[in-house]
């Protein structure tokens, strides 16, 4: 059965962060002798927070890059370990690439982290296993133990009860599989991998992944943005099966004209990007063509750049980040910078209004809008 109504049919439990005309965010933090995820619950009306939760990063968990360790694909490495030595472990690191493949890494009611763990005794070794919001540094969960392991990509399925991921195949190749969060976590199969390049996005009811960037499920659910080297286009339909995208799984390819990166859906057939001269546009899923006027955030002599990261679920706004081209964390650059985060009407009427609070730093990253 094609997954058609996405993530609808999971009852999710009352909370925060799951009420609706909420933002959710996250921010990395690390300390002398800790490293943890906070993920923030805020009204979107008038961006107070309505909750917080804490997921502690274990110690051989892979949330950065570094000589001397197994090089591990994880959206945590986009979130908590960038820096000009050790870049993103996937090919583009703009907001709207890292915003969706950081969102994978919890289930729908943000009550469950994914992570990669490095095995301490075998640097070539990597498991998965998933942290509970509010747990001990030592009491994650690891998924498995068996010698050889090479598990990357760790995400979460949408009701939170099972970690997926690709991983390395006896017989060769990468494949991509997941493991309960119950019993005996016991590795099921869940199709083919392009290897290790591309994060995952895990979606639907009974839940398919999907290997590819920027994946957004369209409102009706028949639909999605994706994208992946040597793939033409932007949307496609849906699969009823997990796999990479590629041009044997995409079916019925539509480029989306001057497109460099999705933010979300405004409507069942509107998709609004950022385009290549560095505006925003809302472009038609059907024909790829754009729909309406350029939006543009920042002018031409300013200095900066702006990305995008979600769009809210009525489609008339979307949030962006102003910053400097090119800014990367640096090893010294962990203290608090004030940001410029804009909330902004995907049409030419209104106008952007500031997002300001001390909770929010340079490298927060905005993950759902409800």
């Amino acid at each position: 059965m094609a997954p058609y109504l996405g993530n609808r049919g999971y009852a999710l439990p009352d909370s925060p962060f799951t009420r609706e005309d909420t933002v959710v965010t996250a921010t990395c933090g690390m300390g002398a002798r800790y490293a943890a995820v906070t993920l923030r619950a805020w009204d979107a009306e008038s961006w107070q927070p309505r909750a917080e939760r804490t997921f502690p990063i274990p110690s051989d968990a892979a949330f950065t890059n570094y000589a001397g360790v197994k090089a591990v694909n994880s959206p945590l490495v986009d979130l908590c370990g960038m820096n000009p030595d050790n870049p993103s472990p996937y090919k583009v690191a703009t907001l709207e690439y890292m915003a969706p493949r950081v969102r994978a890494l919890f289930d729908l009611a943000f009550t469950r982290m994914a992570v990669v763990l490095r095995d301490p005794g075998n640097k070539e070794v990597s498991h998965v296993g998933y942290v509970v919001s509010g747990a001990d540094l030592d009491e994650v969960v690891r998924l498995s133990d068996a010698t050889g392991d090479d598990e990357q990509n760790a995400v979460m399925s949408p009701d939170g009860r099972s970690v997926w991921f690709t991983y390395s195949a006896p017989a060769g190749g990468q494949r991509i599989g997941s493991r309960s969060t119950e019993g005996a976590h016991r590795l099921s199969d869940e199709g083919p991998a392009a290897g290790h390049g591309l994060p995952l996005t895990v979606m639907g009811k009974p839940p398919r992944a999907v290997q590819a960037d920027t994946v957004h499920l369209a409102p009706g659910g028949r639909r999605l943005t994706a994208k992946a080297p040597k793939v033409f286009g932007n949307v496609f339909d849906t699969w009823n099966s997990s796999g990479a995208l590629t041009s044997r799984s995409a079916h019925r390819a539509t480029l989306l004209s001057g497109c460099v990166g999705v933010v979300g859906w405004t409507g069942d057939d509107r998709v609004l990007c950022r385009t290549s001269s560095g505006t925003f546009r809302i472009m038609d899923s059907r024909t790829g063509r754009a729909s309406d006027a350029p939006l543009s955030v920042v002018g031409p002599q300013d200095g900066t750049v702006a990305e995008g990261m979600l769009v809210s679920p009525d489609g008339k706004y979307f949030l962006v980040a102003v910053h400097p081209p090119n800014a990367r964390r640096s090893d010294d650059d962990y203290a608090y910078r004030k940001p410029d985060h804009r909330v902004v009407p995907t049409t030419e009427e209104g106008a952007a209004t500031g997002v300001v609070s001390d909770l929010l730093d340079t490298y927060t990253l905005f993950l759902s809008w409800s």
